[in-house]
C-alpha cells in the first residue's frame, strides 16, 4: 500500500479531532492588533515556529513519536506527562486534553490499534495531543519524521485558515504566505532533530498572554 494514504490522512485538516476550533491565540493577536495584516502574520508565525514549537513542542512530539514507534511505553507515559505539565495556560491544557480524547476515540473504534496501544490510552490519564498523535503514527506505520511534518504542516495550515477567517486574508494572499513560510517550516523540523533533551525549553510569554487575554475575549470565532 502507498505509505503517502496514511500520511495523508495523518496531516488532514478532516481527521475528526476538531483542531478547525483552535486558533492557538492567533484569534487575539488579531484582536489586539499584533497582527494586522499578511506581513504581521508572518512574524508572528515564524517566531511561534522558531521560538516554540522548534525548541520545545516539535521535538517533544518526534520524542512521542519515536518512543511509540519502538514500543518503550514507560519513556512514552513519561513524555505525555512532561507535555500535560508544560501547557501554560488553561485553554491551551484543554485544547491538547480536547483533541487527545477525539484522537483516542477514533483510534480505539479502528483495527489498526494494537493490544499495547490499547492498553497505553487505558493507563494515561487524561492523554493529550501528544500521546494521541504518536500512537496514531504507530497505528499506521508513519515514520517519526514524517508524523512530525505532518503536525508541523497541519499547525501552519490552521494558522492560515484561522487568518483567512479573521484579518481576513484572501486564498492566494495565504498561498503567497505558505510559499514564504515553508523554508520556516523545514527549519523548524531541522532545528527540533538537532536539540537535545536538556536543551528542549520555551518562554513564549507573547502567546501566553495572548492566550489567556482570548479567554476573555468577548466575541470569538475560535476555542482557543
Amino acid at each position: 500500500m502507498n505509505k503517502a494514504w496514511a500520511l495523508l490522512r495523518l496531516a488532514s485538516p478532516q481527521l475528526p479531532i476538531g483542531g478547525y476550533s483552535y486558533s492557538q491565540a492567533l484569534e487575539m493577536a488579531v484582536e489586539q492588533g499584533l497582527v494586522k495584516d499578511a506581513d504581521g502574520a508572518q512574524r508572528w508565525i515564524s517566531d511561534q515556529l522558531l521560538c516554540n514549537l522548534a525548541r520545545f513542542e516539535a521535538p517533544l512530539l518526534l520524542a512521542h513519536c519515536q518512543a511509540a514507534a519502538r514500543d518503550d511505553w514507560s519513556a512514552l507515559k513519561s513524555l505525555t506527562a512532561q507535555h500535560r505539565a508544560s501547557r501554560e495556560t488553561r485553554e491551551l491544557r484543554l485544547e491538547s486534553r480536547q483533541m487527545g480524547y477525539s484522537l483516542q476515540q477514533l483510534l480505539q473504534g479502528l483495527p489498526e490499534l494494537d493490544a499495547p496501544a490499547r492498553e497505553v490510552f487505558e493507563q494515561v490519564q487524561e492523554p493529550g495531543l501528544a500521546l494521541g498523535w504518536a500512537l496514531a503514527a504507530r497505528a499506521w506505520q508513519i515514520d517519526a519524521q514524517d508524523a512530525l511534518a505532518a503536525w508541523l504542516w497541519g499547525w501552519l495550515e490552521n494558522q492560515l485558515a484561522v487568518l483567512m477567517k479573521t484579518l481576513p486574508l484572501g486564498q492566494q494572499a495565504a498561498q503567497r504566505l505558505t510559499s514564504t513560510l515553508l523554508p520556516v517550516l523545514q527549519q523548524a523540523q531541522q532545528h527540533c532533530n538537532q536539540t537535545e533533551p536538556a536543551h528542549w525549553g520555551s518562554a513564549a510569554f507573547g502567546l501566553s498572554l495572548a492566550s489567556m487575554a482570548h479567554e476573555r475575549q468577548y466575541s470569538r470565532l475560535f476555542r482557543s
